[in-house]
């Protein structure tokens, strides 16, 4: 395997780190919205209750009922406060991941370029010794030439 072949299977398992790192990052993203969607929810049910609440609580409220009407209201509370360390986590990790996503997408941009000069100093090589070879094949023919034109010459001067 040549060098340019071994650099090009390099570029192609970053760029697989960095295609499953994509991937990674979408699926966070998504679990981020269905999370994000599920606060929503929590917290249009909380204020539902609420305002279900104050309508009822207008025609007077027995202690009882107050007390399930605050314990329902903690659980609540407590779901969203969850939820709210879901969302804070899911944020963490869709940071990790898009840091990931960056130094992958680095890598792949700078082998590219490694690989590209690698293929451009290669060409300069062909080129100089094709260069070299041509320039040996004129001086040969200006050399035959001038041992023909001398022996030419000699024959005639003889």
């Amino acid at each position: 395997m040549t060098t340019i072949q071994t650099l090009n299977k390099v570029v192609e398992i970053a760029e697989r780190r960095r295609d499953v790192a994509l991937a990674a990052l979408a699926q966070l993203q998504r679990e981020m919205q269905i999370a994000q969607d599920q606060m929503d929810q929590l917290e249009a049910y909380a204020r539902e209750a609420q305002q279900r609440w104050s309508a009822r609580s207008s025609t007077g409220i027995d202690a009882a009922l107050l007390h399930h009407h605050r314990h329902f209201l903690q659980k609540i509370e407590h779901a969203i406060e969850f939820q709210r360390g879901v969302l804070s986590s899911r944020e963490d990790m869709i940071a990790q991941h898009q840091e990931q996503v960056r130094v992958a997408e680095r890598d792949v941009a700078g082998l590219r370029k490694f690989t590209e000069k690698k293929i451009q100093a290669q060409a300069q090589v062909m080129e100089r010794r094709e260069q070299k070879h041509t320039d040996e094949m004129a001086l040969t023919i200006h050399l035959r030439q001038r041992l023909a034109q001398a022996q030419a010459h000699a024959r005639s001067g003889a």
